[in-house]
């Protein structure tokens, strides 16, 4: 295993635990232990956190790769969100392309730069 390979489970670490502090400090409840949820559909669903504030529970996936994140991934996290019957669903990455963010608008999925958690619970 390379050392890159072994610092990315880290990496992932580091942003999940911010991520954590950031929906706490805005008033979440955050859960870590219930991310596996099965769907209508049958399908189990797997979201990185769920998080509550009031009533509505979100599912939350974090991309943390240095890229572009596409239309593709957040309509599949739209099609989960929906299975398992949570509220608007929120995605963490680096960036994201244009389609990603007019259907995240039409849809209303939060889309949060990786900058906005790391800062924002600072």
């Amino acid at each position: 295993m390379s050392d890159a390979e072994k610092a990315k489970p880290k990496r992932q670490s580091k942003l999940l635990e911010s991520t954590i502090q950031y929906f706490k400090k805005e008033g979440y409840k955050v859960d870590l232990e219930k991310t596996m949820i099965e769907g209508f559909s049958g399908v189990t669903r797997q979201f990185d956190l769920i998080v509550q504030k009031s009533r509505t529970a979100q599912g939350v996936w974090i991309r943390d790769w240095n890229r572009t994140i596409g239309v593709n991934v957040i309509i599949n996290l739209d099609k989960a969100s929906e299975d398992v019957g949570l509220g608007n669903p929120i995605i963490i990455g680096e960036k994201f392309s244009d389609h990603a963010k007019s259907y995240a608008n039409r849809r209303k999925i939060t889309l949060l730069a990786k900058r906005q958690v790391v800062i924002g619970f600072r």
